[in-house]
Parts: C-alpha cells; structure tokens; sequence
C-alpha cells in the first residue's frame, strides 16, 4: 500500500512578522522614564542648594581673632616660673579679646614621643575648641610676650604688612638648600608663618590660619611616620622635612624675619631681642645655673611687667 507524500512546503514563506505590542505597556514606560528623569532633576536640584552647601568648609567669624597656644612640660607645672608665663600669655590675650589655650604635655598620649610634639597636638586641640579663631599662635613656654600693643593680625598677619616681611625665594635650610620659598606668593596664599635662626626652620613661634588647610598641615606634622624616624630636633626637623618634599605644605608657607615673632634673648643662636619686638624667646636655655629658663625670664620680668602696666 501507498500513502500519499506531504504536501511540499511552500518555497517562498512570508516575511517574519513580530508580535504587535501592546500600546498600554509602551504608556508605561514612557511614563515611569519621565517620572524617573523628573527625580533625577529634583534630586540634583537639591544636592546643589542644599547638600553641596553642607559638605563645604565651614566658614569661621574670626572670634576671637587670634588663640594663643602655649604647652609647659611637667617639670615646670604649679612653679612661679609657669605662672609668670602663664600669666603674661593671659594678659596678652585680654587686651586684644584673644582667646588663650595653655596645657601640659603630659596632657596628651605622645605614644613615646617627646614631649615637644606636644604643641602639634595642642595646636590641634586648640581648632577644635575655639572653631571660629581665625589664627593660632603658638609661643613656646620659654618666651614672653614684651609688646602688649603689638596686635598680630595686624602688625604681623595684615595684607600689607606680611606681604613687605615674607622672605620670598628663600632656601629652607640657609645656605644650601635647593628647596626655596615661592617666589610670588601673596598674604592671601599663606596659611603657616613661621622664622629661621641659625640653624633654620623654628617651632618655638609658628601661626597658623585656621581653615581645612591647617588641620590637613597638623595632622600631616603629627603622622606616626615622621615621628618614628627620630629626627634629632624632633618636630622641628618633621616640619622641615615636610616644608622640602611636600609641595602642598611649601606652597601655603610663609618665612618672616625673626624678629617678628621670636626673636632670642642672646645673639648665640639667632638675631636677638631689641626693644619694641612682639616676643622674646629663651632659646636653648637649660634648667638651672645662670642660663636656665627661669633666670633668662627674671631678665625681662620688670620690663614686661611695667610694660602692661602690672606692679611686679
């Protein structure tokens, strides 16, 4: 028996057709992209007057104008030697509204360090308790502020005032060194002043403009790395190490004469004290004999004292 073949299939089948879509599904789309670009454009909107406003630096009033920062080791706490400095930072800071900020080492965990990393630590601390300062200044504890109508901000850190003083091109480490300030910088681009002795960089008087830029400087000054290398000056040679090698730290620096904000009590390690000067420090002073601290103070004790008018 036979059975028929299959019909044969047709050798010219008609073109593929895709499936008709629904024009309700394609609303929705259309609808939910609108939705969805309107949120987008709404949140943008937001992030613009709002969250980009809150993320930004905070700006500070500039009360008081100037913190003065001052860190005495142990060994001096509770002594008349303390309290005359103690007392001249006091003072200084009342008659100008000046806010004072005035610690112990031992105060802070150093993690083993010495104890004159401690003004880092203090500088910091200073920010965070006086936020709308809009300088700090730290003054070691073996100095004394002689001029009490020398106002910093502006006989020191005045446009035109600290513009005539900065040292411009200067080499960091006199003479050798091929690390030189900036040539054309502006008060406006400074946000450290600091001096040079003989020997150079000086952490004994150092100004720092509060803002971002101050807390990225301490806390790149205070990283456990630099600490650990034991430089021989401590901090001093951190910060000159990081003033060399750090553009962003050299770029914002400003060196003035020594004078200006720390001159010595004798000629032996830089320019000394004339009358007239903001400060004068007891550099390299020892703890006791005729060179200690206490008897470099005694010199100056009378002269400050009758200067802000205070029987000593």
């Amino acid at each position: 028996m036979h059975f028929a073949y299959p019909p044969r299939k047709d050798s010219h089948p008609a073109p593929f057709q895709p499936r008709r879509a629904s024009i309700m599904p394609l609303i929705r789309r259309r609808h939910w992209k609108t939705v969805a670009l309107a949120v987008l454009v709404i949140i943008t909107l937001v992030w613009l007057f709002s969250g980009s406003k809150s993320k930004g630096p905070r700006p500070v009033s500039g009360k008081p104008p100037v913190v003065v920062v001052t860190v005495f080791d142990d060994m001096y706490k509770n002594t008349a030697y303390s309290k005359q400095i103690e007392d001249n930072r006091i003072r200084y800071a009342r008659k100008h509204g000046y806010g004072f900020f005035i610690m112990q080492a031992s105060d802070y965990d150093l993690e083993g360090a010495p104890s004159s990393w401690a003004k880092v630590v203090a500088m910091r601390h200073a920010l965070a308790k006086f936020p709308d300062c809009k300088y700090v200044w730290y003054l070691d504890q073996h100095a004394l502020i002689m001029n009490p109508n020398s106002k910093l901000e502006e006989d020191v850190l005045g446009d035109k005032k600290l513009s005539e003083m900065m040292l411009r091109n200067q080499a960091i480490v006199p003479p050798e060194s091929v690390i030189h300030t900036f040539k054309y910088n502006q008060p406006r681009d400074v946000d450290v002043v600091l001096t040079q002795d003989n020997g150079g960089i000086t952490t004994n008087s150092i100004i720092l403009r509060n803002g971002e830029y101050a807390k990225y400087f301490l806390d790149a000054w205070f990283d456990p790395l630099y600490r650990s290398y034991n430089f021989k000056t401590a901090e001093t040679h951190t910060l000159e190490h990081l003033i060399q090698w750090h553009f962003m730290i050299l770029s914002q620096l400003a060196i003035i004469p020594q004078r200006a904000i720390n001159a010595y009590s004798t000629s032996d390690h830089g320019a000394q004290y004339q009358d007239g000067d903001l400060a004068v420090v007891f550099a390299k002073c020892s703890g006791t004999g005729a060179s200690s601290c206490a008897s470099q103070a005694e010199r100056f004790s009378q002269q400050w004292h009758s200067a802000f008018g205070v029987d000593n």
